[in-house]
């Protein structure tokens, strides 16, 4: 990072970060608003490197009595074999079932062949590439449904770069022509999390201000955007922060210094995304100060 992209990034992240923005509270042992009723989720925001993410998912998962299936299809391949799905950094954690699930054809995803290992599973690990390529081989199949059986029954859905971004509810760069249109002909993802757009590799490749153009256009959703080596781990309508780097968010309702429209959360914060409050974290539950609430010059 030059010595100018330092001086920037620190300038932005001098404030940190949030106040409260919303007069909306989520009752005791209400419904969630917008995250899972059950389970968890790991949405990472792609080049994980850091072990604690992976030891974490493990851990939710079950430990070394986890049962993992790991879907690739967002590379590209025609066909993975153990090699190419990435089923050895689970292997190394000591997991003793971990299953390649991969399809191009929604007819197969409909079969009971090919969902019996979701339905054995205790965790969904969504790998990397183009999130398209996962909407188009399950949307509307009976694997998609067993996917949110997962979480249902208290498991885990976990992801990196595209397996982040399909997570939510509004499927950003999911144009088959290049991955650069925020808005493309792919616009809707699996919605774990409920009325969010989520982003990743955003520092790392420069993106921090493509989600505004999302967020102006489609004001009932929450942005997030998540840098690289950097996870939010979700229960409920809670997440915390985790990894190398932070975790961007974009309210339509809050503004930061002179109108900006993105704030950062750092590692070891927490943010509930029903009343869109951040603070420090579980050890420090003060409000994280800089945005204010107030709309989005031209916008709504």
């Amino acid at each position: 990072m030059s010595v100018a992209s330092r001086t920037w990034l620190g300038a932005l992240l001098l404030p940190l970060l949030i106040s409260p923005l919303s007069a909306q509270q989520t009752e005791a042992g209400a419904e969630p608003l917008v995250g899972p009723a059950n389970g968890t989720l790991v949405i990472v925001g792609g080049a994980m490197r850091d072990p604690a993410i992976r030891e974490r998912f493990v851990e939710l998962a079950g430990g070394s009595d986890a049962r993992i299936v790991v879907v690739p299809t967002a590379g590209g391949r025609e066909e993975y074999d153990n090699a190419t799905c990435g089923v050895a950094g689970w292997w190394k954690l000591d997991v003793r079932s971990v299953t390649c699930l991969h399809t191009v054809d929604p007819a197969e995803a409909n079969t009971d062949e090919f969902i019996k290992p979701i339905q054995e599973a205790t965790a969904v690990w969504f790998n990397g590439g183009r999130q398209w390529r996962i909407v188009d081989s399950f949307s509307g199949t009976r694997a998609q449904e067993e996917f949110l059986k997962v979480l249902e029954r208290g498991g885990v859905i976990g992801g990196s770069s595209a397996g982040a971004t399909i997570q939510g509810s509004y499927l950003v760069r999911g144009d088959t022509s290049g991955n650069t249109i925020m808005m493309g002909d792919h616009q809707v993802g699996f919605g774990y999390l409920k009325n969010t757009a989520i982003d990743q590799h955003v520092l790392r490749r420069n993106r921090q201000f493509d989600l505004i153009e999302v967020i102006e256009a489609h004001p009932e959703l929450l942005g997030i955007g998540i840098d690289e080596n950097t996870a939010i781990v979700v229960e409920g309508d809670e997440f915390e922060v985790m990894g190398a780097s932070y975790v961007l968010i974009y309210d339509n309702r809050s503004t930061v210094g002179d109108g900006g429209k993105f704030y950062f959360i750092p590692p070891g914060g927490r943010f509930n995304l029903a009343t869109r409050e951040a603070t420090r974290g579980v050890q420090d539950p003060r409000a994280i100060e800089g945005p204010r609430p107030g709309p989005w010059r031209g916008g709504n």
